[in-house]
C-alpha cells in the first residue's frame, strides 16, 4: 500500500526582536536665579504643559548667596499651601494631573543642586561665595561659574540642557546666553518664562494649580491662581561648540579667555577670505575686488606693511621699529615711479617729508576708521592691521596682490 507523504508541520514563526529602545537623555533645566524662587516652579510648569511635555530629570540652579536662602523656600512647609511646600505642592499638582514624577524633578539645596558664585577675596586668598552681583569683579567670577557648569553639563551625551535666563539680574541671563552660544549643542535649548500680570509679581504665587485658594494682591484684590497664564519663549542661539572643538577641549580656563580665543579664531577665518589688490605706481586698492580710495600717506602705510607680507618679512615687534623702514621704503618707492604716474603717486607733501613714529600711528588709526567705514569686508581687514604684540599686516602673501 502506497504509503501518504507526510506533511511538514510549519516551523514556528520565529519571534520579532525590535531593536532595543535607546534612553532618553536626562533632561536638566539650568537657570539662573536671585530673588524670585518662583521662577523654577513657573518655568517648570510651562514645560510640563506645553503640547510635547517635558519634565525636566532635575535641576540645577546657578545663584549667588543670596539667592541660595531664596530658594530655601521652595522646601519649607506653607499655611498658604495646605501646609505642603512650594516644590512638593508642584509634584503633587503634577502627578494629580497625570505626569509622572518619578526619577524626575530631582531638586535641593546642596552643591550639587545649587551652584553659588564665587570669587577670591585679594587681600587674604580665600575663597568666598558672593552676596550679590556689583562689581565687575563680581561679574567675571559670574561668566567664569555660569561657563564652567554649562560646559560640564554640555559634556555628557546623555544629558540635554533646557536653560531659563528669566532669574537673576539682567547680566546673569545675559551671560547664560553666552555660554550657551559657547559651549551647548544643537540639540539643547535655551527659554525665557512669560507670565501675565499681577502674577509675574504677585506674592506668594508659584503656578497656576497651586492649592490654597485666590491671592491676595497688596491692593487687597483677590486673584485665582488658576487664571494664570504661564508662556515659555524659546530663544534662538548659534551653537559655536562645534567650530572651536579645539577651545573647549583645552581646560576650562576663564569666560574671557575663551571669548577671546572664539573671536580670534573667527577673525582669523574670516581674514582668510580676503584679498587685497594694490597699486605701486598709483594710489588704487581694491579689497574683494572693491575699490577703496585712500589718502597718499594711507595708501603709503597699506602698501609698505602689505609689501613685507608679500615678502615674508615678519611683524615689527613695535611701531617705533617700523618708522625707519617705512621711510627707506617711501623714498625707493618715489624714486622708482615712471613718467606719467607721478600726478597721481609722487605723493604731496606729507609723504615727501620722513613720516615719524605718530605720523605713521594717526595713518593707521585713519585706515582703521576708513576700513570699519566700508562694508562688507573692511570691518575684517581692519582687524588685521599692525597692532601692539604683532606689528605687520595679519594676512598671508598669497591673499596680496601688488600691481
Amino acid at each position: 500500500m502506497p504509503m501518504k507523504p507526510r506533511r511538514s508541520k510549519p516551523s514556528p514563526a520565529r519571534p520579532h526582536n525590535p531593536l532595543p529602545n535607546l534612553a532618553e537623555p536626562d533632561v536638566v533645566l539650568v537657570a539662573v536665579t536671585g530673588m524670585s524662587p518662583a521662577i523654577l516652579t513657573e518655568t517648570v510648569w510651562a514645560l510640563a504643559t506645553r503640547p510635547e511635555p517635558v519634565i525636566p530629570t532635575r535641576i540645577v540652579a546657578i545663584t549667588t548667596a543670596e539667592g541660595r536662602q531664596r530658594l530655601a523656600t521652595l522646601f519649607q512647609p506653607s499655611a498658604a499651601l495646605d501646609g505642603l511646600s512650594p516644590w512638593d505642592a508642584l509634584r503633587s499638582a503634577f502627578n494629580q494631573i497625570g505626569h509622572d514624577t518619578t526619577g524626575r524633578l530631582r531638586f535641593g539645596i546642596t552643591g550639587e543642586d545649587v551652584s553659588v558664585i564665587t570669587d577670591v577675596d585679594p587681600s587674604t586668598g580665600a575663597s568666598r561665595e558672593l552676596t550679590d552681583l556689583r562689581s565687575e569683579a563680581d561679574h567675571r567670577a559670574a561668566a567664569d561659574a555660569i561657563l564652567e557648569r554649562i560646559r560640564s553639563l554640555a559634556s555628557n551625551p546623555d544629558v540635554q540642557l533646557v536653560g531659563s535666563i528669566a532669574g537673576g539680574r539682567k547680566t546673569m541671563g545675559a551671560l547664560l546666553y553666552a555660554a550657551f552660544t559657547l559651549a551647548a549643542r544643537e540639540t539643547d535649548q535655551l527659554t525665557h518664562v512669560l507670565i501675565n500680570e499681577p502674577f509675574e509679581t504677585l506674592p506668594g504665587f508659584w503656578f497656576p494649580a497651586q492649592p490654597g485658594g485666590p491671592l491676595v494682591s497688596r491692593d487687597g484684590s483677590r486673584h485665582d491662581p488658576a487664571s494664570a497664564r504661564i508662556e515659555l519663549a524659546d530663544l534662538s542661539f548659534v551653537p559655536l561648540r562645534n567650530l572651536f572643538q579645539r577651545e573647549l577641549g583645552r581646560g576650562v580656563g576663564s569666560f574671557g579667555r575663551l571669548v577671546d580665543a572664539c573671536r580670534s579664531e573667527v577673525q582669523q577665518r574670516a581674514s582668510e577670505q580676503l584679498h587685497l589688490t594694490l597699486d605701486q605706481a598709483s594710489i588704487r586698492m581694491e579689497l574683494n575686488q572693491t575699490v577703496l580710495r585712500l589718502s597718499p600717506r594711507e595708501h603709503l602705510v597699506i602698501l609698505f606693511f602689505a609689501t613685507r607680507t608679500k615678502q615674508g618679512a615678519p611683524p615689527f615687534a613695535a611701531l617705533k621699529d617700523a618708522t625707519a623702514p617705512l621711510n627707506q621704503f617711501q623714498r625707493t618707492l618715489t624714486a622708482s615711479v615712471r613718467p606719467g604716474h607721478d600726478a597721481d603717486w609722487r605723493l604731496a607733501s606729507p609723504v615727501t617729508q620722513p613720516l615719524t613714529d605718530d605720523d605713521v600711528r594717526r595713518a593707521l588709526s585713519e585706515l582703521r576708521h576708513r576700513f570699519i567705514a566700508s562694508p562688507p569686508h573692511g570691518a575684517t581687514l581692519a582687524a588685521c592691521l599692525p597692532k601692539r604684540g604683532h606689528f605687520g599686516l595679519n594676512l598671508k602673501g598669497p591673499q596680496i596682490f601688488l600691481r
